[in-house]
């Protein structure tokens, strides 16, 4: 708001939650041409008769799609339906879904549509990687992204919802990295306490949501990863385009768990991107210990029944009907038969199906135990 008021000599007064309520009605009492604020702290201010929403002539809702997404649409139609005076609305989205198109009928008169084309979407010239690893293993790989980072570097994270950003802020700072989380449901005054560190330089990494990354506009950072694959494709080329900016350098790494695999498809075919799939990185020299574990993840090679194919190898033929594999499998694993599917008896190989809960203590037992005999190496 600085910027656009510049040196016109307009009054502009910003009202929140999570400040005093009493500052900010001092300030609107001395006059002010122009009110920024959060829905319910200008419900708040009004019922409190600090603000009289009959004398503002222009309404403008800024991020209607993302007000819509987080629930605040009746807040807004409350606003709006005290504001008598009012002469013009504006509504600003980055996306036109059919509810922002029902408001806009609902708010204005013979509203005008003025659309930019997805083709102006700017993607910058930086380097892409993805990553394809599973879900479990999704945060492991992150510490290894940050874990290369340098200390110049600045790095924003995306996660599709504030739950996530919240797990993963409170894992990574439990192993000992420094992050910081940032979603709507911080107070105003915690959220721009994080956004001017990281504008300083004084935070490196930032774990955020979509929405809440909106107030973010740093030229230096270096770093993207895009922890969750974004539903809305436009979302992927805003936050990568964080990134790159004014002619620096920049990565950008999505990780590509297999349900995010057809999304990401898409996403790369709709805007032509150059994506270089690779491993996740090596250990940076001198380190020689992750701050996050890795899993055992065999969910990502399970069915959508969850049994993932095990591979059964000998030197010698395997000469075994399916029940006696079946029945020798959970005597030595302790499980119900129910957790043993198909079994396929190939020229060279048996495949076992075998239910993701109970792949480990299988790939255990064939380590441990011969099989008639016979020793049988098991993989997945």
């Amino acid at each position: 708001m600085t910027a656009i008021q510049g040196e016109s000599g307009l009054v502009i007064a910003t009202v929140y939650g999570g400040t005093d309520i009493e500052k900010q009605a001092s300030k609107l009492s001395d006059g002010v041409d122009v009110i920024v604020g959060t829905p319910g702290r200008v419900m708040d201010m009004t019922k409190r008769k600090f603000i009289d929403l009959s004398s503002p002539k222009i309404f403008c809702l800024d991020e209607a799609d993302r007000m819509l997404d987080m629930g605040f649409f009746p807040d807004i139609t409350w606003v709006i339906e005290r504001m008598t005076g009012r002469q013009q609305t504006l509504l600003f989205s980055a996306t036109f879904p059919q509810e922002i198109l029902d408001a806009a009928y609902e708010f204005m008169n013979d509203p005008e549509f003025v659309l930019t084309n997805s083709e102006e979407l700017d993607i910058p010239p930086i380097d892409m990687y993805s990553i394809n690893i599973g879900r479990a293993n999704k945060l492991w790989a992150l510490s290894r992204i940050l874990s290369n980072a340098n200390d110049e570097d600045q790095i924003i994270v995306f996660c599709n919802t504030k739950r996530m950003v919240d797990l993963s802020v409170q894992k990574l700072s439990k192993a000992g990295l420094e992050v910081n989380g940032l979603h709507g449901d911080l107070s105003q005054n915690q959220r721009e306490r994080i956004l001017q560190s990281y504008k300083d330089g004084q935070i490196k990494t930032i774990i955020a949501t979509d929405v809440a990354a909106r107030g973010i506009d740093v030229d230096g950072i270096t770093y993207v990863v895009n922890y969750d694959i974004p539903d809305d494709m436009d979302s992927f080329i805003h936050r990568i385009g964080r990134t790159g900016r004014i002619g620096r350098a920049g990565q950008a790494w999505s990780l590509v768990a297999k349900n995010d695999a057809g999304q990401f498809a898409r996403i790369i075919a709709t805007y032509g991107l150059e994506i270089s799939s690779t491993d996740v990185p090596e250990l940076p020299s001198g380190i020689d210990k992750d701050t996050i574990a890795y899993k055992d993840d065999f969910m990502e090679s399970a069915d959508v029944f969850g049994f993932v194919p095990l591979q059964l190898n000998s030197d010698n033929a395997i000469t075994a009907s399916s029940q006696a594999l079946s029945k020798w499998l959970t005597s030595k694993i302790g499980c119900d038969e129910l957790a043993i599917g198909e079994i396929q008896h190939l020229p060279d190989k048996i495949i076992v199906n075998i239910h993701s809960s109970k792949v480990s203590l299988a790939l255990k037992a064939f380590e441990k135990h011969d099989f008639n005999g016979k020793k049988i190496t098991a993989q997945v």
